[in-house]
């Protein structure tokens, strides 16, 4: 179900260990799913469900995932099964900036 999310909010997968937390986020409502599933926002909300076909492939601890517009940019803060969604959208792990060359 679509929400309103605010920067700094933790998220659960109810089928994984994956633990999300948002940095950025859009001031419409989205879904954010974790492994296909709709993330919970307390850890006690896990439910022991199965990942969905297509939403599995893990995420890494201390990666950032963004999705293809970058208005949503989610940390990993324990890695698990499940990976990241926004609105049925897979997340990308977000590309590292490229340092200044030292002249």
């Amino acid at each position: 179900m679509p929400a309103a999310f605010k920067p700094g909010t933790r998220l659960y997968g109810r089928a994984c260990t994956t633990e999300l937390m948002i940095i950025r986020a859009p001031a419409d409502a989205v879904e954010i799913t974790i492994g296909g599933l709709p993330s919970a926002t307390s850890a006690a909300d896990r439910d022991g469900g199965s990942i969905a076909e297509g939403h599995g492939g893990g995420s890494l601890m201390g990666k950032r995932y963004v999705d293809a517009a970058g208005t949503v940019e989610l940390l990993c803060t324990k890695a698990g099964e499940g990976a990241g969604a926004v609105n049925g959208e897979l997340l990308e792990v977000k590309d590292a900036k490229p340092l200044p060359s030292s002249d």
